[in-house]
């Protein structure tokens, strides 16, 4: 994971923090803070899996170096 995802993760956690500690009714600020965090953990796991996934297909690519075209031309 990145620094500009984590980056991204604890702000908006922070926000969550900040909106659950101004409800006044329903859910306490603590079950708030814990579903937020589950909720983010939940995202950032299948963000690494796809990551990985994605990571492991284009190191499978086999790129040939040598310059193409097709020919097909008339010489």
């Amino acid at each position: 994971m990145t620094v500009s995802q984590v980056q991204f993760l604890a702000t908006m956690l922070r926000g969550r923090i900040a909106k659950a500690q101004r409800l006044e009714r329903g859910a306490s600020a603590v079950e708030w803070v814990v579903i937020s965090a589950i909720l983010i953990a939940i995202a950032a796991a299948i963000g690494l899996i796809l990551m990985n996934k994605l990571k492991g297909k284009a190191d499978s690519l086999d790129l040939n170096k040598e310059p193409g075209g097709g020919g097909g031309g008339v010489n």
